[in-house]
């Protein structure tokens, strides 16, 4: 795992932001891409230090700001370090709201994030949000999703509400029998 020993190495912005891009380097290697987040990381660090006297800012737009955070990135953060009512939009989150009906013709993560901020009450948001991810990873796979089950109907409150919210009654496109696809 990178994170404990990239933690130890640098517990905070002020010491990353002292290191050189080689030796995060050494420390993230075995991820994906691991130049250019070495480049971010530091970069990150330094303008942390700088602009935002070493403290992490809570909201998304600002959050974007820094190098290597993109919307979804500051949405998570600002989510799940702050408790802000945002939505991050992953595969999992577009291709789950689509399928069972929380989104309508969304055709980019943005549109589909707009539509589940406008249609899912702020204090549900956090849940939300892990709840699609989990029943994307896990049940409504992309490839051989299992048949709807209890996960989905444990969520069915939550749908309704949300979709309630949006003037659209909770429809599930599949029976219970059906495949999630």
């Amino acid at each position: 795992m990178i994170t404990p020993a990239l933690l130890k190495r640098f517990p905070d912005a002020l010491s990353m932001a002292g290191a050189d891009q080689a030796e995060i380097f050494t420390y993230i290697k075995s991820c994906s891409y691991p130049n250019s987040k070495a480049k971010h990381l530091s970069e990150m660090a330094r303008m942390l230090v700088k602009d935002f006297g070493s403290k992490v800012p809570s909201e998304p737009e600002i959050l974007q700001r820094l190098p290597g955070v993109g919307r979804k990135t500051a949405n998570v953060v600002a989510s799940v370090i702050f408790r802000k009512p945002v939505i991050a939009v992953d595969t999992h989150v577009f291709r789950v709201s689509r399928r069972i009906g929380l989104t309508v013709n969304a055709k980019t993560p943005e549109s589909a994030e707009m539509q589940l901020t406008k249609n899912t009450p702020p204090e549900m948001m956090h849940d939300a949000h892990h709840w699609l991810i989990l029943h994307g990873r896990y049940v409504c796979k992309s490839r051989n999703p299992f048949v709807l089950n209890a996960a989905l109907k444990s969520s069915a409150n939550i749908i309704n509400q949300i979709q309630r919210r949006a003037g659209q009654p909770f429809k599930p496109k599949y029976q219970a029998s059906d495949h999630c696809v």
